[in-house]
């Protein structure tokens, strides 16, 4: 891969030959089409694209958390670059004969706020769900007014859900109502605290699961 600058007609986007020119997080940059290979994947190679696969899979969904609050974004890695990284590495083990995600290793965010004290979540009739916390907005770096968001994934459906303002940490309790289709599911539950004006966050924690009624 090589980088240039534009010439007098522009950046060149697209493929010519066996060159592919694009724009990579803000570079112009040249690179060789990918040679096709006749060879038959080993066993390794393609548990690792399983392993890529379900990583992928998994935190797609959760892209409107990941791409504001995982960690700060810097450099040439963005925050979902980051992400992938740590779960790739942390957070999926091999399950004969799948790649599972370790859900007590899922972090959807990263940053230095203090996050919820004392959380803990509920399931209630009419497939409501409750969250507690204690209010701790006078510890260093945290506001009454930070915003509480929250991820929940339902594996067997495969379905996620994010909200990025279901309340206020001076609230210290919040509910919602999810779609009928996950009654009877069970569900896992990410929450954090970000400032209104999302310049940090708290590390995310994970609350466990539910099952809803």
């Amino acid at each position: 891969m090589a980088t240039y600058q534009k010439g007098i007609l522009g950046p060149f986007n697209g493929k010519v030959g066996t060159v592919i020119g694009a724009n990579w997080r803000g570079k112009e940059i040249l690179r060789s089409l990918p040679r096709k290979s006749g060879k038959k994947p080993s066993l390794l190679q393609m548990q690792q694209r399983m392993k890529f696969t379900t990583v992928i899979d998994f935190l797609t969904p959760f892209n409107p958390i990941l791409s504001r609050y995982f960690g700060g974004d810097l450099g040439e890695k963005t925050r979902g670059n980051k992400a992938f990284a740590y779960h790739i590495k942390e957070a999926v083990e091999f399950v004969d004969p799948d790649f599972v995600m370790q859900y007590n290793k899922v972090i959807l965010s990263k940053g230095t706020l203090p996050g919820l004290e004392n959380a803990s979540v509920t399931a209630e009739a009419n497939n409501t769900v409750v969250l507690n916390w204690t209010d701790n907005s006078v510890q260093v770096l945290a506001q009454a007014t930070d915003r509480l968001f929250i991820g929940i994934y339902e594996p067997e459906l495969g379905n996620t859900l994010c909200n990025l303002n279901l309340a206020t940490r001076s609230a210290t309790t919040a509910s919602f109502v999810l779609p009928s289709v996950y009654n009877g599911k069970t569900i896992h539950i990410w929450v954090g605290f970000a400032m209104t004006t999302d310049e940090d966050c708290s590390t995310s924690i994970y609350l466990g699961s539910v099952t809803v009624q």
